[in-house]
């Protein structure tokens, strides 16, 4: 699954977040990749590496529907 992701692109992580949710947006990239969540809008920065562990598929990008 390396790098099928892109910017505004919503994932699913394979834990959900507190708030029972596991949709996420992807709002930056670069070395790190910073993720939003689409429920409570809690943002939250990993290293690619980790994020690449914990996504679990690629739902679409935002303009797409869910």
């Amino acid at each position: 699954m390396k790098n099928n992701y892109k910017l505004n692109d919503i994932v699913e992580m394979k834990k959900p977040h507190a708030c029972q949710t596991n949709s996420w947006q992807i709002t930056r990239m670069g070395v790190d990749i910073k993720i939003k969540c689409l429920n409570c809008n809690r943002e939250v920065m990993m290293d690619r590496l980790e994020f690449e562990k914990k996504l679990k598929r690629i739902i679409g990008g935002k303009n797409e529907q869910v």
